[in-house]
């Protein structure tokens, strides 16, 4: 009897040994192919033409808070202002100040809502060609190198970003 628990316990320690040994790993550079992508060049200019936009309205407050504040300015030198007055024009340019903030805080949150949007099907696009890679060449894993490092790369890895541009159709550089 503990010659068979002897010889189960081998066997089930030897069983992901020998698993392992059929495991075929590949790496792929995704952020070359998506930068390979036309798409990309598309989805920036798209990008591009919002953020011009939102510097244009940041300017526009930006100026409207440096004349309300110049304006402050003034009538704080003036001694004959009463200060109920210069608290008011204190409250809109802290109102001024406010807007801006919360102006800024929602173009980003606009920007980064449009760059998700834009760029999550080129992603997709470039995820589908990387699986039809590594389920082609049988591979169990395909690792990211441009967001996972990897440490140690053994000259039987495959590297699949030549493959998946060129089933993206996109120039291997």
């Amino acid at each position: 009897m503990t010659r068979r628990f002897i010889a189960a316990m081998a066997a089930a320690l030897l069983l992901p040994v020998c698993a392992a040994a059929q495991m075929r790993i590949a790496t792929v550079n995704v952020q070359e192919v998506f930068k390979a992508m036309p798409e990309t060049a598309a989805a920036d200019a798209a990008l591009q033409t919002a953020s011009g936009k939102y510097q244009a309205e940041y300017k526009r407050l930006e100026a409207e808070f440096n004349q309300k504040y110049a304006d402050f300015q003034a009538i704080s030198a003036d001694g004959d202002t009463p200060a109920t007055i210069k608290e008011r024009r204190m409250q809109e340019i802290q109102q001024n100040d406010d807007r801006i903030k919360q102006f800024v805080a929602d173009a980003k949150a606009d920007l980064d809502k449009r760059r998700e949007s834009l760029e999550a099907p080129i992603y997709e696009k470039i995820r589908a060609a990387v699986a039809a890679a590594g389920s082609e060449g049988g591979y169990t894993y395909v690792l990211d190198v441009s967001v996972t490092p990897v440490v140690y790369q053994g000259p039987d890895a495959a590297d699949l970003t030549a493959d998946v541009k060129r089933r993206l159709g996109v120039a291997a550089q």
